[in-house]
């Protein structure tokens, strides 16, 4: 499986020639989905959905289809009918050939004051990569490569560091990272890298690695 990672919180994965893109919002490249033959959504917030960037995908490949939890299909299945899926916890499907299973429900806490919304994470052939969205959801399974949102208004290190050790992966690549500025990446790289317990990597955008 080939994984490429995008601006912030999206990534590719390829495998057998087609593509499986998760997460491309308004902090990722314009065309961060286009030539997905599907797309997963975490949720709602801009930064992990952007009907602009789905609707660049979808009108460049006819065949493609999105699967994403109710609060985001209810805003696009109009606009693209017959091509979203709506999954919730507990739900597993086959997605551009990738195998998926669905965990978690809601959003890491920002603030008491703010209402929580849905949100899902995606494990992704029976656990070769898991993509939490915005959350610390542990699935119920090992994960050899966990996307690691590093640095969020809902997070501090500590909490990154010990849901890596939860976890448990084999290796941990950053995502969710537009606002870490490059001047602290190496202040995150030491402490998830020396305390996390898992190999922790960092892709700059468009890069790939093969997982």
């Amino acid at each position: 499986m080939k994984l490429t990672k995008m601006s912030h919180a999206c990534v590719r994965l390829e495998k057998e020639g087609r593509t499986l893109v998760i997460d491309p919002g308004g902090l990722s490249e314009e065309d961060a989905a286009v030539g997905a033959d599907a797309i997963l959504i975490t949720h709602e917030h801009f930064d992990h959905f952007h009907e602009g960037r789905l609707r660049a995908a979808m009108e460049a490949n006819a065949a493609a289809q999105i699967w994403t939890l109710r609060s985001v299909a209810e805003q696009i299945s109009a606009a693209f009918p017959g091509r979203v899926h709506t999954v919730g916890h507990g739900d597993t499907f086959t997605a551009a050939g990738f195998d998926v299973q669905v965990h978690g429900e809601l959003h890491a806490v920002i603030h008491p004051d703010i209402p929580r919304i849905t949100n899902v994470g995606y494990l992704v052939d029976g656990g070769r990569l898991f993509h939490p969205g915005d959350a610390f959801t542990v699935p119920d399974q090992p994960v050899e490569t966990l996307m690691l949102p590093v640095m969020a208004p809902w997070s501090k290190v500590a909490e990154v560091i010990d849901y890596v050790r939860e976890v448990g992966p084999q290796r941990a690549y950053d995502v969710h990272d537009a606002l870490l500025a490059d001047l602290a990446r190496p202040v995150y790289d030491t402490h998830i890298g020396n305390l996390g317990g898992a190999e922790h990597l960092r892709l700059a955008p468009g890069a790939s690695d093969e997982i």
